[in-house]
C-alpha cells in the first residue's frame, strides 16, 4: 500500500472548554437479523475536531445517520452540560452535512432561496423575509461564503456548494456537528482551506465536530482525535496514538506519524508496515 505522509502540521490544541460533551453509549443499528455496528461508546467533547476513518463498509456513514436522527438505533445519544440543573441530560442541536446532496442543477434556485426553504414554511415566490437574508448571511459569512448568497445552486464548485452546506447545518448553531466526506468534489488546492476553516470553525464557535474521511493525511495535521472505526471503535486517541496503533498501520500500511508535542512543533516517527 503506498506510503502516507503528511507536511508539518500548523500548531494548535483542542479549544475544548471541558463543561460539555455528546455523549453516546452502547448505540448499536441492525437491519433484520444483521448487525450493522454494535456497542459504540463514544465522547465528543465541545472544541473538539474528530475524524471517523476506517474501510469501506466499516459503518461509518451509518454511524453519523443514527446520531443525527435518521436512522433507528439501540443505546443513547446525549448532550451533557456538567453543573448545569445537577448534570440534566438534554438532547443535542445536531447539524448534518451528508455525503451527498441531490438537486436539479437546472433549477432556478439561489442560495437565499435555499435558506428560505429551510426556515420558513411561507411560499418564497410570495414573501421575502429580511430575517432570513440576515440570518443566510451571517451563516455564509462563518465560512466565508456571504458573497454567495444570490448565486443559483447549479452555478456553484464543488467546494462552494459544500461551504453552502455546511452553512446552513450552522444554522441554528448545534452542539455537535456531523460531516460525512464533506471534501468529495473539492479540487486539491481546497483541501488544506476546508480542513483548516473547520478547525477555525469548532474553535470560533466551541463545536464538537465529526468528520468521516479517508484522508488519513490531512486528518493527522488537523484533528485533535482519530477513531478507527470497523462496525465499532477499534480504537481512538490523538493522531500519534492511533496512527501508531499496529491495527491501523496494519489496514493503511507504512506511514510517517506526525506527533505534536506540548511546544507545538512536530515530531515525525516512520512506523513500518505490520507484520
Amino acid at each position: 500500500m503506498a506510503e502516507l505522509s503528511t507536511p508539518p502540521a500548523p500548531a494548535h490544541t483542542s479549544s475544548t472548554c471541558g463543561g460539555c460533551c455528546t455523549k453516546i453509549s452502547s448505540l448499536s443499528v441492525s437491519s433484520g437479523n444483521t448487525t450493522i455496528i454494535d456497542n459504540v461508546n463514544l465522547h465528543f467533547h465541545c472544541g473538539e475536531f474528530s475524524v471517523i476513518t476506517g474501510p469501506n463498509g466499516a459503518g461509518k456513514t451509518t454511524l453519523l445517520k443514527a446520531i443525527a436522527g435518521e436512522m433507528p438505533f439501540t443505546g443513547e445519544i446525549f448532550f451533557h452540560h456538567y453543573g448545569d440543573d445537577n448534570n440534566k441530560r438534554v438532547k443535542p442541536r445536531i447539524g448534518y452535512v451528508p455525503q451527498k446532496i441531490a438537486f436539479d442543477p437546472a433549477a432556478p434556485m439561489t442560495v437565499e432561496d435555499l435558506f428560505a426553504l429551510s426556515l420558513t414554511s411561507r411560499p418564497r415566490w410570495l414573501f421575502r423575509d429580511k430575517n432570513v437574508r440576515k440570518t443566510a448571511l451571517d451563516s455564509l459569512g462563518a465560512v466565508d461564503a456571504a458573497h454567495l448568497i444570490s448565486r443559483k445552486l447549479g452555478c456553484l464548485s464543488g467546494g462552494e456548494l459544500q461551504r453552502v452546506i455546511l452553512s446552513l447545518a450552522l444554522t441554528p448553531r448545534p452542539d455537535i456537528l456531523l460531516l460525512d466526506e464533506p471534501v468529495s468534489g473539492i479540487d486539491a488546492s481546497g483541501l488544506n482551506l476546508f480542513y483548516a476553516m473547520i478547525s477555525e470553525l469548532r474553535a470560533k464557535y466551541d463545536l464538537s465536530i465529526v468528520m468521516v474521511s479517508h484522508d488519513l493525511s490531512r486528518s493527522a495535521k488537523y484533528a485533535d482525535r482519530l477513531i478507527f472505526f470497523n462496525r465499532t471503535v477499534i480504537c481512538g486517541g490523538t493522531p500519534g496514538e492511533v496512527l501508531r496503533d499496529g491495527r491501523v498501520r496494519e489496514f493503511f500500511g507504512t506511514v510517517i506519524i506526525e506527533e505534536r508535542v506540548s511546544d507545538g512543533s512536530v515530531s515525525h516517527h516512520n512506523e513500518g508496515r505490520a507484520n
